[in-house]
Protein backbone atom coordinates (compact mmCIF):
# COMPACT_ATOMS: atom_id res chain seq x y z
CA UNK A 1 0.00 0.00 0.00
CA UNK A 2 1.08 3.54 -0.69
CA UNK A 3 0.17 6.24 1.83
CA UNK A 4 -0.38 9.91 1.03
CA UNK A 5 -0.61 12.24 4.02
CA UNK A 6 -1.79 15.81 4.37
CA UNK A 7 -0.57 16.87 7.80
CA UNK A 8 -1.00 19.89 10.07
CA UNK A 9 -3.62 21.61 7.91
CA UNK A 10 -4.74 24.69 9.84
CA UNK A 11 -8.14 26.29 9.35
CA UNK A 12 -10.11 29.04 11.00
CA UNK A 13 -13.71 27.82 10.86
CA UNK A 14 -17.14 28.15 12.51
CA UNK A 15 -17.83 24.56 13.57
CA UNK A 16 -19.52 23.98 16.90
CA UNK A 17 -22.74 23.87 18.88
CA UNK A 18 -22.43 27.16 20.69
CA UNK A 19 -23.31 30.59 19.34
CA UNK A 20 -19.84 31.93 20.16
CA UNK A 21 -18.24 29.21 18.02
CA UNK A 22 -20.58 29.96 15.14
CA UNK A 23 -19.92 33.71 15.28
CA UNK A 24 -16.27 33.95 16.34
CA UNK A 25 -15.00 30.70 14.86
CA UNK A 26 -12.10 28.69 16.14
CA UNK A 27 -8.83 27.10 15.11
CA UNK A 28 -8.74 23.57 13.77
CA UNK A 29 -5.91 21.28 12.74
CA UNK A 30 -6.47 18.36 10.37
CA UNK A 31 -4.48 15.30 9.40
CA UNK A 32 -5.58 13.08 6.53
CA UNK A 33 -4.10 9.77 5.43
CA UNK A 34 -5.03 8.06 2.16
CA UNK A 35 -4.00 4.51 1.31
CA UNK A 36 -3.99 2.93 -2.13
CA UNK A 37 -2.28 0.18 -4.07
CA UNK A 38 -0.78 1.60 -7.26
CA UNK A 39 -1.17 -0.52 -10.41
CA UNK A 40 2.39 0.42 -11.42
CA UNK A 41 5.08 2.74 -10.10
CA UNK A 42 3.44 6.16 -10.56
CA UNK A 43 5.34 8.60 -12.79
CA UNK A 44 2.46 10.92 -13.71
CA UNK A 45 -0.16 12.70 -11.61
CA UNK A 46 -3.00 10.73 -13.27
CA UNK A 47 -1.44 7.52 -11.89
CA UNK A 48 -1.74 8.65 -8.29
CA UNK A 49 -3.99 10.74 -6.04
CA UNK A 50 -3.49 14.47 -6.51
CA UNK A 51 -3.16 15.81 -2.96
CA UNK A 52 -3.98 19.35 -4.13
CA UNK A 53 -7.41 18.06 -5.16
CA UNK A 54 -7.79 16.27 -1.83
CA UNK A 55 -6.96 19.54 -0.09
CA UNK A 56 -9.66 21.32 -2.13
CA UNK A 57 -12.24 18.77 -0.90
CA UNK A 58 -11.15 19.28 2.71
CA UNK A 59 -11.16 23.07 2.37
CA UNK A 60 -14.70 22.96 0.96
CA UNK A 61 -15.96 21.01 3.96
CA UNK A 62 -14.14 23.28 6.40
CA UNK A 63 -15.95 26.30 4.94
CA UNK A 64 -19.39 24.78 5.69
CA UNK A 65 -20.15 25.03 9.43
CA UNK A 66 -21.16 21.82 11.17
CA UNK A 67 -22.39 21.62 14.77
CA UNK A 68 -20.52 18.34 15.42
CA UNK A 69 -16.95 17.43 14.52
CA UNK A 70 -18.11 13.82 14.25
CA UNK A 71 -20.33 14.82 11.31
CA UNK A 72 -17.48 16.77 9.73
CA UNK A 73 -14.86 13.97 9.85
CA UNK A 74 -17.30 11.40 8.48
CA UNK A 75 -18.37 13.70 5.64
CA UNK A 76 -14.76 14.51 4.72
CA UNK A 77 -13.64 10.87 4.82
CA UNK A 78 -16.57 9.51 2.83
CA UNK A 79 -16.35 12.33 0.27
CA UNK A 80 -12.66 11.60 -0.31
CA UNK A 81 -13.38 7.89 -0.90
CA UNK A 82 -16.21 8.72 -3.30
CA UNK A 83 -14.19 11.27 -5.31
CA UNK A 84 -10.85 9.46 -5.53
CA UNK A 85 -11.43 6.00 -6.92
CA UNK A 86 -7.83 4.87 -6.30
CA UNK A 87 -8.21 5.43 -2.54
CA UNK A 88 -8.84 2.21 -0.63
CA UNK A 89 -8.79 3.65 2.88
CA UNK A 90 -8.91 7.07 4.51
CA UNK A 91 -8.18 8.35 8.00
CA UNK A 92 -9.24 11.86 9.03
CA UNK A 93 -8.41 13.51 12.33
CA UNK A 94 -9.67 16.96 13.34
CA UNK A 95 -8.36 18.75 16.39
CA UNK A 96 -10.24 21.72 17.86
CA UNK A 97 -7.67 24.03 19.43
CA UNK A 98 -8.78 25.65 22.70
CA UNK A 99 -12.48 24.73 22.62
CA UNK A 100 -14.72 27.18 24.51
CA UNK A 101 -15.27 25.07 27.62
CA UNK A 102 -15.01 26.67 31.07
CA UNK A 103 -11.73 25.75 32.82
CA UNK A 104 -10.62 23.59 29.86
CA UNK A 105 -7.11 24.11 28.54
CA UNK A 106 -5.78 22.17 25.59
CA UNK A 107 -7.52 20.72 22.58
CA UNK A 108 -9.88 17.91 21.66
CA UNK A 109 -9.88 15.65 18.65
CA UNK A 110 -12.23 13.45 16.64
CA UNK A 111 -10.92 10.82 14.22
CA UNK A 112 -12.56 8.67 11.55
CA UNK A 113 -11.23 5.72 9.57
CA UNK A 114 -13.07 4.15 6.64
CA UNK A 115 -12.28 1.69 3.85
CA UNK A 116 -13.82 1.72 0.40
CA UNK A 117 -15.18 -1.78 1.03
CA UNK A 118 -16.88 -0.68 4.28
CA UNK A 119 -18.28 2.44 2.60
CA UNK A 120 -19.74 0.48 -0.30
CA UNK A 121 -21.17 -2.09 2.11
CA UNK A 122 -22.82 0.64 4.20
CA UNK A 123 -24.22 2.24 1.03
CA UNK A 124 -25.77 -1.11 0.00
CA UNK A 125 -27.21 -1.53 3.51
CA UNK A 126 -28.68 1.98 3.43
CA UNK A 127 -30.28 1.26 0.02
CA UNK A 128 -31.85 -1.99 1.26
CA UNK A 129 -33.40 -0.14 4.23
CA UNK A 130 -34.88 2.43 1.85
CA UNK A 131 -36.43 -0.20 -0.47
Amino acid sequence: MLKIELLDLWFRARHGLYEEEKQLGGDFKLDVELYYLPKTVPYHIHETIDYSEVYAVIRGHMQKPEPLLETLVINIGNDILRRFQLAEEVKVSIKKINPPIISFTGSMSVSYQQTRKQLLGSTDTEKSHLA
